[in-house]
């Protein structure tokens, strides 16, 4: 799992609490539920709206349950359809909502199109040197560090002139022992943004 932290607006070395979704459920196939045949004609129309309204509430329990995977452009990578996505697998570019994002660790995020308002954009990305882990708090200073560093070639001007946020995921010592060991950097306003952050200056 990777965890979220987000600088807080007094841009001091301190942490909000991290927040972030649990790891991902094991997934199973969605199912619908189909009515007998009926004897008389007027029961059938009852049994068919009754079935219509059962296979829709199930379905949404399980979409709640079992949400879709965001859909990537096959020529150009990008999110091209709303959906959960990968934590380990964010490009830069990419664009998801605090949506459920409740947990102190996170393994998928909600993501859309850049084009669709959103709470966050990722504009780096970069891998943790270090042979052993490290321990959080080396985490921490090296991934603000990173992020930071990047901030003005992203935004156009520097962190401490700029009112836009940035925040981070990064390896936690779980995640770290599978081989995890990068930090991704995202940047965010006050309110949701509707494309690209890129070049903003403000």
């Amino acid at each position: 799992m990777r965890i979220v932290v987000a600088v807080d607006d007094a841009r001091s070395p301190h942490h909000r609490i991290p927040k972030g979704v649990v790891r991902n459920p094991e997934r199973s196939s969605s199912m619908s539920l189909r009515i007998s045949h009926p004897r008389v004609r007027l029961v059938a129309s009852l049994a068919a709206a009754a079935a219509v309204v059962f296979s829709l509430s199930a379905c949404s329990v399980l979409d709640s349950i079992f949400p879709a995977q965001a859909q990537r452009d096959s020529d150009t990578a990008e999110v091209s359809e709303a959906g959960q996505a990968d934590a380990f697998t964010l490009l830069v570019g990419d664009c998801y909502n605090d949506e459920n994002l409740d947990a102190t660790e996170v393994s998928e995020v909600p993501a859309v199109p850049c084009a669709e308002p959103h709470d966050n954009e990722v504009y780096y990305t970069f891998d943790i040197p270090d042979a052993t882990y490290p321990g959080e708090d080396s985490i921490l200073t090296q991934a603000d560090a990173g992020c930071e560093g990047e901030f003005p070639n992203f935004i156009g001007m520097a962190y401490a002139d700029s009112s836009i946020e940035y925040s981070y995921l990064y390896p936690s010592e779980g995640s770290w022992k599978d081989g995890d060991r990068e930090v991704v950097c995202i940047v965010y306003s006050d309110t949701q943004t509707t494309g690209s952050l890129k070049g903003a200056a403000i």
